[in-house]
C-alpha cells in the first residue's frame, strides 16, 4: 500500500491513497483525515485503506491525477523524529572530517539523536541557506514510521510495529556541528527541518527488497543534475529492528514516531555517497585537498529509490537551495 499527504490549509495535510505507479490517488476523509489519525487507528484503518489501494490499481474507483508538487511530507509534523546512524563507514568518515574519533562501542550500540519534528519541509520545498560558514549539506536516508511501540521492545519483536517506509533528506549544517557537540549536549541548531519523500510504503510493497529490517535497494542521489551516488541502503550495520530496540529501551514510542537510518553509505567508493561531507573527506584522503564546497543558493538535490523494474517507489525528493531572508553577520 502507498500513502501520501496533500498540502492543505490544515497543518497535518490531507491523507490520500496513491496508486502503485504513482499516477493516481484517492482522498479518504471517511477513513482518516490525515496520516497521524490512520496510524493511531491502524488496526481498523489499514485494511480499509488497502481496499481502496487495490481498487485504484484495478481501475475500479474514481481517482485524480497525482502532481507531486502538491504533496507534503507524509507526516508534515510528527510527535517524534529519531535519527540513527546505522552505516559504519559514514560514522567513521564524518568523524574524521571534524577531527573526532569513532566511539568505542561503534559496532555494538547505535548512535541516535532526537531531532526537531514540529514541522518538516515538503519534498519539493526549497532549503534555506543562511550563511556560507554553516556548511549546508544534504543527507539521503531511509526511515520507518511506527505504530505505538511499548517500552522495552526487543529487536526480534520490532517488525510488527513498522507501518510505513519513507526516504529522507536530513538537512545538516556541518559548520555548526563541531561547536554544538563540543558543548556535550547534542545537535540542535545544526539540524534544521528535514524533508521526506512524497509517498510512504507499507513494507510488503517492497517485496523481497524488505528483509531483516532493511531496504535492500540503491538510494539514488543527483546533485545539480549529475549523478552523486547509488549506495545500497541494505548495507546497514544496525537494522531498523535494532534501532527500534535502542529507541524504546527506556520509554514508549508514540504512534507516528519516525526513525531514520542515518546517511546511506557503502565501503565501495564506486557507489558514490549520500552527502557532501563524505565526498569531501574522501577527496582529502585521496589527494590531500577538499575541492567540493558545501551547498549554496541555486544548488539542487534529487533523492529517489527505484525497484528492479525501474519503478520510482517513493516519488521524488527534489529540493533547491535558496538564500534565506534571515542572515548572519
Amino acid at each position: 500500500m502507498k500513502l501520501g499527504t496533500l498540502k492543505s490549509n490544515v497543518k497535518d495535510g490531507e491523507l490520500v491513497v496513491v496508486s502503485r505507479d504513482n499516477k493516481k490517488a484517492v482522498r479518504v476523509p471517511s477513513l482518516a483525515q490525515n496520516l497521524q489519525q490512520a496510524l493511531e487507528n491502524w488496526t481498523d484503518c489499514a485494511p480499509r485503506l488497502k481496499e481502496v489501494y487495490d481498487q485504484i490499481n484495478r481501475n475500479e474507483i474514481e481517482t485524480f491525477d497525482v502532481n507531486e508538487e502538491s504533496f507534503h511530507s507524509p507526516l508534515p509534523r510528527a510527535y517524534q523524529w529519531l535519527d540513527g546512524s546505522a552505516y559504519i563507514r559514514h560514522i567513521v568518515l564524518v568523524r574524521k572530517a571534524r577531527g573526532a574519533e569513532p566511539p568505542a562501542n561503534l559496532k555494538t550500540t547505535p548512535l541516535m539523536y532526537q531531532g526537531g519534528s514540529d514541522q518538516f519541509l515538503a519534498p519539493r520545498d526549497p532549503v534555506p541557506h543562511i550563511a556560507e560558514n554553516h556548511g549546508l549539506d544534504f543527507e539521503g536516508e531511509v526511515a520507518v514510521i511506527l505504530d505505538h511501540v511499548p517500552m522495552g521492545t526487543k529487536a526480534k519483536d520490532a517488525e510488527k510495529y513498522i507501518r510505513l517506509i519513507i526516504l529522507v533528506n536530513d538537512v545538516s549544517l556541518r559548520g555548526l556541528i563541531p561547536g554544538e557537540l563540543a558543548m556535550g549536549f547534542g545537535f540542535m541548531q545544526s539540524k534544521p527541518s528535514s524533508a521526506f519523500s512524497p509517498f510512504a510504503l507499507t513494507p510488503e510493497e517492497l517485496g523481497s527488497a524488505w528483509k531483516d529490517g532493511r531496504v535492500h535497494l540503491p538510494l539514488l542521489s543527483e546533485y545539480n543534475g549529475e549523478w552523486f551516488g547509488h549506495p545500497d541502503a541494505g548495507d546497514m550495520h544496525f537494522s531498523f529492528h535494532e534501532l527500534i530496540e535502542h529507541a524504546a529501551r527506556t520509554r514508549d514510542l508514540a504512534a507516528g514516531t519516525i526513525i531514520g537510518s542515518g546517511t546511506v553509505s557503502n565501503e565501495d567508493e564506486s557507489k558514490g555517497s549520500s552527502c557532501l561531507a563524505e565526498k569531501r573527506m574522501l577527496e582529502k584522503i585521496s589527494s590531500g585537498e577538499i575541492t567540493t564546497p558545501f551547498m549554496k543558493p541555486g544548488d539542487t538535490i534529487k533523492i529517489e529509490m527505484k525497484d528492479d523494474q525501474g519503478q520510482n517507489l517513493f516519488g521524488t525528493l527534489f529540493q533547491k537551495v535558496v538564500q534565506s531572508e534571515v542572515t548572519e553577520g
